[in-house]
């Protein structure tokens, strides 16, 4: 089935679904954004605004949604940072679970997840916005996430993602081997492996201390920041997991990796950070090897998800500039 069906029928399932949640009678759903998973806007009566997101097939068991919302739950009540309110269903449940028949598999009818969310009065940050600003505004975010998950206690059962070396680069990285990624050729390999080498080395070394290792956020896109008229907001935790703290920064500058305001854009955010987080030299100093672990991880995130639009437009000369890249980072690790 090509994708265009596969939208029409999740389409169907989104409005079949929409009665799992009160107050959607006669509400209708659009569709905004295909990308890890599916979102929808729900517009109703009396004033009813929603997204709701339709999880990609086995990408996340039930647990471990429930796990990214109890982050969310705890940082809305600990007043870290507004993230966007999770509404319940008539269950009282705010994970909704459905069989859908549109995938192909060999079970046809196979159980998706539905979490509805809050609706953000404003627009995705752009390249237009004052790019340094917005970093700034990234690193503090970051750090007050880095502050918040040092000190939760976790809730029983607590379960998310990890985001390093093992599962990103292993012998079962969880967005696929960057080998076989498009554009990367036999030429490509020996420099890709030396740079593979040479980040798991570093980051080694740097260790997974609870003062450098911990509960991220891990997708700190621009796509993810909602600029309003009481701020910015800062959206979409479904990547969150465990993961090194400046990953956050690298996820921050993913597929702009060659920006020529690059520097830029890592001394705002470094500044930003250390306003409400002390950062070590000696981790700073690692920045860099992070970004390279996240722009192979996005290698291979392109060959596993051709159907994004962003990878559709970048597959053509991605891996070239991540060889570039390379080049330049090995040089200066030597």
């Amino acid at each position: 089935m090509d994708l265009e069906s596969k939208l029409a029928g999740y389409q169907q399932l989104i409005e079949r679904s929409l009665c799992l949640w009160p107050n959607t009678s006669g509400a209708t759903a659009r569709l905004l954004n295909v990308s890890e998973n599916i979102m929808y806007q729900i517009d109703g009566h009396d004033g009813l605004r929603a997204v709701i997101r339709l999880h990609r097939q086995n990408n996340h068991s039930k647990n471990r949604i429930q796990s990214e919302l109890d982050w969310i739950n705890a940082l809305q009540l600990d007043g870290v940072i507004r993230t966007p309110d999770i509404l319940r269903g008539r269950d009282g449940k705010q994970i909704q679970s459905v069989l859908c028949d549109v995938d192909n598999t060999a079970d046809a009818r196979t159980l998706r997840h539905l979490v509805m969310f809050e609706f953000i009065d404003g627009r995705e940050a752009q390249d237009s916005d004052d790019a340094l600003s917005l970093f700034t505004t990234l690193g503090q975010y970051a750090a007050r996430l880095h502050n918040h998950s040092e000190r939760w206690r976790v809730p029983a059962g607590f379960e998310r993602a990890a985001w390093n070396t093992h599962s990103l680069l292993g012998e079962q990285p969880v967005w696929g081997r960057w080998q076989d990624a498009p554009g990367v050729n036999r030429q490509a390999l020996p420099l890709l492996n030396s740079l593979g080498n040479t980040v798991q080395a570093r980051l080694q070394k740097l260790g997974c201390d609870k003062s450098v290792y911990g509960l991220i956020h891990a997708d700190m896109r621009y796509t993810n920041l909602m600029v309003t008229d009481g701020g910015i907001r800062l959206i979409d935790f479904d990547d969150c997991g465990s993961g090194w703290h400046l990953y956050d920064f690298a996820t921050a500058v993913s597929f702009i990796e060659d920006h020529p305001q690059l520097d830029d854009y890592k001394q705002a955010w470094l500044s930003g950070y250390r306003t409400c987080r002390a950062l070590a030299a000696e981790v700073e100093r690692e920045i860099d090897t992070l970004i390279m672990l996240r722009r192979l991880a996005l290698l291979a995130w392109m060959g596993t998800h051709p159907e994004v639009a962003i990878v559709q437009q970048l597959q053509g000369h991605y891996a070239d500039v991540t060889l570039e890249l390379t080049e330049a980072y090995l040089l200066q690790c030597h």
